[in-house]
């Protein structure tokens, strides 16, 4: 009974992702008929030159993003909150997030005191993804330190938000320097944007999440033996080190990389493995992986369809709509579930 209702559950995912990914192509300042999506797509002229240059060049790029970052960072999401045992641990708990912000900030804020032709360079598209990229991994590689010194798996946690203290405590005296519009520049970036993606970064940032991925499903039987505790775990033979590892090798490539290419977004990683557990009702990582993939993308793509209703000049912060989703279901979550285990 379990496996056909989980079977149906998962053909329902994958309806309503095609149609949430077809809506979200369809939406949009121009709205465009859906038929005239297929035409595009499978080679045939849309009955608007605009239309099918629309489709190709901004709404599918747009969309294969927002997949990409919703089962890139609900992956995430599963990973922290098994490996901490923590339901509000999130992809950015380790600090990757704020280590990403300082490269960002030190590139933005700081770019005016070197000479005018690097500082066009830095302060390209490309220079801002690097500078994100190195924060991210220079954080990561003391987590990864401090992960091989420290035997307890929660007193990463905490070595993890006091690194995103410090992160956070770097930008803020940067931005207390800082002019007007260096200011502006940086809060757009943390805004999260997912239009400026092109077809080489998605080629990229396929290959990163995809990466992700499979170092996570690699994870996914020591998850399962990880929810009864790491002394149990000991017991059956898991080597502690090497799964904390593998899953902060994995959590990082995905949060990282989905960070440098648009920002941070936050809550989908913290709502979405929770949403999951609640539709299947099982602790069982084999499939929470999947639906959380499936559920995640498909709550991004809708997010980012309200971020650009139609008939609206103006697009809104990606960051701000999956904060408004996502608020009100973490708390409805502590409600419903009174207290955490």
């Amino acid at each position: 009974m379990s496996q056909k209702r989980n079977t149906i559950l998962f053909v329902s995912l994958s309806l309503l992702l095609l149609m949430a990914l077809l809506l979200n192509i369809s939406f949009g300042q121009v709205a465009i008929p859906i038929k005239e999506i297929f035409k595009s797509v499978f080679g045939s002229e849309a009955s608007k030159e605009t239309w099918e240059y629309i489709i190709i060049n901004f709404r599918i790029p747009k969309a294969i993003t927002s997949i990409l970052v919703g089962i890139g960072l609900s992956t995430c999401g599963l990973l922290m909150q098994t490996l901490f045992r923590n339901p509000l641990a999130g992809p950015y708990v380790l600090g990757l997030s704020s280590g990403s912000s300082v490269g960002v900030a030190f590139v933005i804020m700081g770019a005016s005191i070197l000479p005018s032709f690097v500082s066009e360079i830095v302060l390209s598209q490309y220079g801002i993804i690097f500078a994100s990229c190195l924060g991210s991994f220079l954080v990561l590689l003391l987590v990864l330190m401090v992960s091989q010194k420290l035997r307890d798996t929660a007193t990463i946690l905490i070595v993890g938000l006091m690194f995103s203290s410090f992160a956070s405590a770097i930008v803020s005296v940067l931005t207390y320097f800082s002019t007007a519009e260096q200011l502006q520049k940086f809060t757009f970036w943390s805004m999260g944007n997912l239009s400026n993606v092109s077809w080489t970064n998605i080629g990229i940032l396929s290959i990163t999440v995809l990466f992700g991925l499979v170092l996570s499903l690699f994870s996914i039987k020591a998850l399962d033996t990880l929810l009864l505790g790491e002394n149990y775990a000991k017991s059956m033979g898991l080597n502690i080190k090497k799964t904390r590892y593998t899953i902060i090798v994995a959590t990082s490539v995905l949060a990282g990389s989905i960070t440098a290419f648009v920002g941070p977004i936050a809550f989908i990683g913290l709502a979405v493995p929770h949403l999951s557990k609640l539709l299947f009702q099982t602790s069982n990582h084999k499939i929470l992986f999947w639906s959380t993939l499936f559920i995640g993308a498909i709550i991004m793509l809708f997010c980012d369809m309200v971020s650009q209703l139609p008939g609206f000049d103006f697009t809104l912060p990606i960051n701000a709509i999956t904060s408004i989703i996502g608020a009100p279901v973490v708390i409805w979550l502590l409600v419903r579930k009174r207290s955490l285990v």
